[in-house]
């Protein structure tokens, strides 16, 4: 069986240890991590997961402020969500069971686009569960030498829509990525249906960090050139809104850490709270 991307098995496995060791109220309650990673046992002493708290409060910070927002595009109207660099992610099967408790159809259509080794993985790990995919979840495996993902999606038999306003989310995924494909990819999201809404994340230069936020940056970055995935591309939150703004993406707004801090870390506790230096972009087509 293909084995799923490395980054996206550990962000899957911060938000499993939250369910699992942090106290309440929990930040999100994802019950699908666990059974899209099949880790082997003892997984919970793992040196990334035991020494890594701050980095397991920032994956499930940013997991929350995304559904968030999500959220509220939902009821204002809109029906497709595309999640570029999906990985593990399990939005769509817990958005389904919400919906089967209240007997309400889901009216969101999501689109995950990953690669396609990432994408079999977790599509048979879901088969092992619930037998089928959900009507409302297409995965679309793209290889990123031969294709982009934006012919995935307007692929014939993708299903997605392209004259509907659509949310698009992408997270930890620029990091990897160039200034050019970043840009790139801003002037595709900024090409979707007028009314549609993007929310992206970036990360800001390690020397702007300080103390353990800096510290756990640096071993980060350490290990992925080590594993052959180097993070390149960093960003000051002016950068990030002329970026935006460049690409004709309208009403941009960022969000950091603080923000995150404010709304969903007050009075823990078990002292959980987020690595200083992400950065989200709210903005529309």
């Amino acid at each position: 069986m293909e084995k799923p991307d490395n980054t996206a098995q550990r962000t899957a496995l911060w938000r499993a240890l939250h369910l699992e060791i942090d106290d309440v109220p929990l930040i999100i309650k994802d019950n699908w991590a666990l059974r899209l990673t099949r880790p082997a046992p003892g997984w919970q002493q793992r040196p990334d997961m035991k020494y890594t708290k701050p980095i397991r409060a920032s994956i499930v910070g940013r997991a929350r402020f995304v559904e968030d927002q999500v959220e509220v595009a939902v009821q204002k109207g809109l029906s497709q969500y595309v999640i570029l660099g999906a990985g593990l992610d399990s939005f769509a099967l817990r958005y389904n069971e919400q919906h089967a408790q209240t007997k309400a159809p889901p009216t969101l259509q999501v689109f995950e686009i990953d690669q396609p080794e990432t994408l079999s993985w977790k599509q048979d790990c879901i088969k092992e569960q619930i037998e089928n995919l959900p009507e409302n979840l297409h995965l679309l495996p793209v290889d990123f030498e031969q294709s982009t993902w934006w012919e995935a999606l307007a692929g014939q038999n993708s299903g997605f829509d392209m004259q509907k306003p659509t949310i698009i989310s992408s997270t930890g995924v620029t990091l990897y990525l160039t200034h050019k494909a970043i840009r790139d990819m801003l002037m595709r999201i900024a090409k979707f249906a007028p009314g549609s809404k993007a929310i992206i994340s970036f990360y800001a230069p390690i020397e702007s960090l300080q103390g353990e936020d800096k510290t756990l940056m640096e071993m980060s970055v350490k290990g992925a050139a080590s594993q052959g995935t180097p993070m390149i591309s960093f960003f000051n939150p002016e950068d990030v809104l002329l970026l935006a703004k460049d690409a004709g993406l309208k009403n941009c707004q960022i969000f950091d850490t603080q923000d995150l801090t404010r709304q969903y870390f007050k009075h823990r506790s078990d002292g959980l709270r987020p690595c200083d230096g992400e950065l989200f972009l709210v903005a529309e087509s």
